[in-house]
């Protein structure tokens, strides 16, 4: 079933399934697997080449051998505008380091834990320091989410269940934590406030239905 909201078509599993990333189980794998980079927008390789000078030096150096060869975005074999990778999986913006996180529990309470040699984002990491105005590609925020723009001028938003994310579906269920809620912050970074409270009500009635 398909949800229409303003401009965009919404599959239902968005609001009925349940997820949330955990990294501690598998510590970002999936910025480094899979035979493709994040689709970008050219908006967001001219982000990705004006943060450059405040994430280099976090890449590895086989990472700034392909942005010096072919810049931070390439088109893959479908057409798509996607960003560079090494090696054919890693994109070209990940690092690795120990994390340390609060991390919500099925209680609702939290506990620290440090994952050690997790793959993280450079251009967040300038982001959160304060260094840049411009996080990351929506595309990688809105994960496991992928937007598709339709020929018709409407946006199609469907839930993407990739092998590598069974343990982000298993702690999903364990918080009781919809794909929808999981993705707040940057849902309403891609289509506004506005149309976030709008999925939320329709949510609600959903839930009504199903009960």
């Amino acid at each position: 079933m398909i949800i229409e909201i303003k401009d965009t078509l919404v599959s239902m599993d968005i609001i009925t399934e349940e997820f949330c990333c955990d990294l501690e189980a598998c510590k970002g794998k999936c910025c480094i697997i899979g035979d493709a980079g994040a689709p970008v927008t050219m908006d967001e390789v001219m982000e990705l080449e004006n943060v450059l000078d405040e994430t280099w030096d976090d890449l590895s150096a086989s990472a700034q051998a392909v942005i010096d060869k072919q810049g931070v975005a390439y088109t893959d074999q479908e057409g798509d505008l996607v960003t560079s990778i090494v090696n054919g999986k890693d994109c070209v913006f990940t690092y690795y380091d120990d994390l340390t996180l609060d991390l919500p529990d099925s209680e609702g309470k939290t506990r620290q834990c440090t994952i050690q040699n997790c793959c993280l984002c450079a251009t967040e990491k300038a982001y959160r320091a304060g260094k840049t105005s411009w996080c990351k590609p929506i595309s990688c925020a809105l994960y496991p989410i992928r937007v598709k723009e339709l020929k018709n001028g409407l946006t199609a938003l469907n839930y993407h269940q990739w092998d590598i994310c069974i343990d982000g579906r298993r702690k999903g269920r364990e918080l009781h934590m919809p794909v929808y809620k999981f993705l707040r912050e940057p849902l309403i970074r891609r289509f506004g406030q506005e149309w976030y409270d709008e999925l939320c009500v329709v949510a609600e009635e959903v839930k009504k239905q199903l009960m």
